[in-house]
């Protein structure tokens, strides 16, 4: 069994962990430490991607102009090759990242 909100301790990075892998279906885990999108890097995936922000706060941004302002709780699905970034994000913020076809 595991907790979706056991934090072991890290440095100053983005820890992405693979928590299930169906055919067609990926589940991740995201912790950004405080860890925005690189600048000027904008994520263009070939799955769709529904996004969770279980814990802390976070803005997306996408290339189009839009931004969403999350809040613990806030999830949202981010179509295939919808051009995104998290532009910023608090320390405390644990994700869930469901890819899919």
């Amino acid at each position: 069994m595991s907790n979706l909100f056991q934090i072991y301790p890290t440095t100053n990075v983005e820890v992405i962990e693979d928590r299930l892998q169906l055919d067609g279906v990926k589940i991740e885990r995201i912790i950004s430490n405080g860890q925005p999108s690189p600048a000027n890097v904008w994520y263009d995936q070939e799955q769709d991607e529904w996004v969770l922000l279980a814990q802390g706060t976070a803005t997306l941004e996408f290339k189009h102009g839009e931004k969403k302002e999350m809040q613990a709780g806030d999830y949202l699905l981010i179509p295939s090759h919808l051009k995104h970034r998290v532009s910023e994000v608090s320390r405390d913020a644990v994700w869930l990242a469901v890819h899919c076809r």
